[in-house]
């Protein structure tokens, strides 16, 4: 498996060494470049996820999706990009002009401060502390308030209910969330991204084969969780359209708007990201004792690993978007309080009980 520190090592001695930049200009230069890296793959990413659900969504409903821009219709997102540039943006008679313009930072500095968390390979993670799984909870934390505050800012009643409606629900699922993250935390002795891992590198030892039944609950769980932290059917009541028209999000316009769309498929994305580190391996290739199955796995590049994974949970969050219908609030709130959060908590301690007398694989 190729690390990428290798790369890293080797840019920042061009820097320091052969063209004998201080401390401060290479610190600078590998700074730039790397928020660069972050914003490109952050919009790419997005135009993807937003063409994939379209045909996603054709494929489960019997239709085509976008076929008419350019082959396939991949153009038709980047024509709605540029139609989005390209639209006025104003502003609420009566509404408070600051939160208002702020709001949808807050939901983009979220999206991107736990987006830059994900490992794409070994050595390429870009934010890594020993406190990972911490920070990640906290920095998706932030985006309830870009929620909230654009509802509240915008004056309009729709936006209000939907604000009320999106902070109830996230602030409720993220204690699912950290209990599946916690799960994980208790199998591999470690809150470091990249440590969890490392932990999942041999012959079975994605922790949803490692952790077995408790593992595989933390998974089911996680994803029900982060379907509903980021807002995507049917959990997406703060969204109703026959109800709320667009919801928290109904008074912005052009980029606006666009941010708001933005977060919401890289939420998902992130999410499937995190479940992918955590449970499924992350860049860990698919090892499983012999050695020339091992071996013929290994030289597959651990990107593609993470990035085939990602997607495959994506498809799966997407299914369970197309197929069941949206739920009431007071039934989004019963499923969380009365049943995701106890399994969790229930689970956390059966996995504790498994760590402690080596009950795991």
């Amino acid at each position: 498996m190729f690390d990428f520190s290798i790369v890293t090592k080797w840019f920042d001695a061009l820097l320091r060494q052969t063209l004998g930049l201080g401390d401060f200009w290479s610190i600078l230069i590998e700074c730039v470049l790397i928020g660069v890296i972050i914003l490109t793959m952050y919009a790419l990413i997005a135009i993807v996820l937003i063409f994939m659900e379209r045909k996603v969504c054709a494929y489960f409903q019997c239709r085509l999706g976008p076929v008419r821009v350019g082959p396939w219709g991949i153009f038709q997102v980047f024509a709605d990009v540029v139609k989005m540039l390209i639209k006025e943006i104003f502003g609420m008679d009566h509404s408070d002009k600051l939160l208002y313009c702020i709001a949808p930072f807050l939901v983009i500095i979220a999206s991107v401060g736990t987006f830059s968390f994900l490992p794409w390979n070994k050595g390429a993670g870009i934010l890594d502390f020993n406190v990972g799984v911490f920070l990640i909870t906290a920095i998706s934390s932030i985006g309830v308030l870009g929620i909230f505050l654009a509802g509240w800012s915008s004056n309009n009643k729709y936006s209000v209910t939907s604000a009320m409606r999106g902070a109830v629900q996230m602030i409720s699922y993220e204690m699912s969330l950290g209990l599946c993250l916690v799960t994980a935390v208790a199998l591999t002795g470690t809150m470091q991204v990249s440590g969890i891992v490392d932990a999942q590198t041999g012959p079975w030892q994605w922790l949803i084969v490692k952790g077995h039944i408790p593992a595989i609950v933390a998974f089911l769980v996680f994803c029900v969780a982060g379907n509903a932290e980021a807002n995507r059917g049917p959990f997406d009541l703060a969204e109703a359209e026959s109800e709320l028209t667009a919801g928290y999000h109904t008074e912005y316009s052009g980029m606006g708007f666009g941010f708001y769309y933005l977060a919401e498929y890289l939420n998902l994305f992130v999410i499937s990201g995190i479940a992918t580190t955590v449970f499924l391996g992350g860049w860990a290739p698919l090892n499983i004792g012999i050695s020339g199955f091992d071996t013929v796995m290994n030289y597959i590049p651990g990107f593609i690993w993470f990035f085939g994974k990602t997607f495959f949970v994506v498809w799966l969050l997407m299914w369970v978007k197309w197929t069941f219908p949206r739920l009431r609030i007071d039934q989004i709130l019963k499923l969380e309080w009365k049943y995701l959060m106890p399994l969790a908590l229930l689970n956390l301690v059966i996995m504790t009980v498994c760590v402690a007398f080596g009950l795991h694989f």
